[in-house]
C-alpha cells in the first residue's frame, strides 16, 4: 500500500509466552517511534496493568513509526495554500489500507491476538484516528482520540453524514475525545480546536447508537504540547470501567 519499509516498535507483556493459549488485545499507536509517544505510552500501560490496579488488560503495543506524518495523516484538501504549505499531505488513504490490509493481518498472524484492538492518535494523528471511526469504524474496538486536528481543510471531516456508521456498527465502540486548553489551530480559516472537539462529540452523541461510548475530556491544564500522556491515562481509565461490586 505504502510502497515502502515502515520501523514497528512492539511490546509485548510481562508473561507473553508461545506456550500457552492466552490471547492478548492489541494497541495500535501513531506516532509510534521510540522518540515520540511509544515509551511513555507503554508505561502508561504497563502501569496500569500492575497487579493491583489491573485497570487494563496486558495488551500488545504496536507503535508505528514515521516517515512522512503530513502525507500519513491528512485527507485531500481543497485549501489552496495548505496545499502549498503540506505539498506532500493528502493521502491517508493509503495509510488507512496499510492499517487494515497489511498492518492488522501482518500483528495478527505473528502474535496471539485477541480481537480488541484500539488506536491511538494525537493532533494530525488525531485526524486520522477519527477519519477511521467516521468512515471503517469496525476498523477498531476503541479509539483514543487527543487534540484532533479537525481544522484540516476547514473542518469538513465534520460535515461527513454520519448516519451511514448507524447501518455498520454492530459491535460495542468505546471512544474517548480529549482535548486541552489549545485555541486556534494553524489554519488561515480560524477554527478553535475544543470547539472542534465538542462538535464531534455532538455529532457523534446524535447518532444516539447503543453500541457507541463516547467520552468527551477536556483538560484546562493541559494544552496541545503537554496533552497526550495524562489524556491517554484518562481514556485507560474511561474505557475501562471498575465492574460495579453487588
Amino acid at each position: 500500500m505504502l510502497a515502502e519499509k515502515r520501523i514497528l516498535n512492539i511490546y509485548v507483556p510481562e508473561g507473553y509466552s508461545d506456550k500457552d493459549t492466552t490471547r492478548y488485545p492489541v494497541v495500535y499507536l501513531l506516532d509510534g517511534s521510540a522518540d515520540e509517544d511509544f515509551i511513555h505510552v507503554v508505561g502508561l500501560y504497563q502501569f496500569n496493568n500492575f497487579s493491583w490496579i489491573e485497570r487494563v488488560p496486558k495488551s500488545i503495543i504496536v507503535g508505528i513509526a514515521n516517515v512522512d506524518r503530513k502525507r500519513d495523516f491528512t485527507y485531500a484538501t481543497t485549501i489552496e495554500a495548505d496545499k502549498k504549505r503540506y505539498p506532500t499531505a493528502g493521502h491517508s488513504d493509503k495509510f488507512i489500507a496499510f492499517l487494515e490490509s497489511e498492518l492488522q493481518p501482518y500483528i495478527q498472524a505473528k502474535y496471539k491476538t485477541a480481537a480488541s484492538k484500539t488506536l491511538i492518535g494525537q493532533s494530525l494523528a488525531g485526524l486520522l484516528a477519527t477519519e477511521v471511526l467516521l468512515k471503517k469504524p469496525n476498523l477498531f474496538s476503541q479509539y483514543i482520540i487527543v487534540s484532533p486536528s479537525l481544522w484540516w481543510d476547514n473542518g469538513s471531516l465534520l460535515n461527513l453524514n454520519l448516519e451511514a456508521m448507524n447501518q455498520v456498527i454492530k459491535s460495542p465502540k468505546g471512544v474517548y475525545i480529549g482535548v486541552g486548553k489549545e485555541g486556534l489551530g494553524p489554519s488561515d480559516i480560524p477554527h478553535v480546536m475544543e470547539v472542534d472537539a465538542n462538535l464531534l462529540v455532538e455529532k457523534l452523541m446524535l447518532l444516539k447508537n447503543p453500541n457507541l461510548r463516547i467520552h468527551f475530556d477536556y483538560l484546562p491544564e493541559e494544552n496541545h504540547a503537554t496533552i497526550t500522556h495524562q489524556a491517554v491515562f484518562n481514556a485507560l481509565r474511561l474505557l475501562n470501567p471498575v465492574p460495579s461490586k453487588k
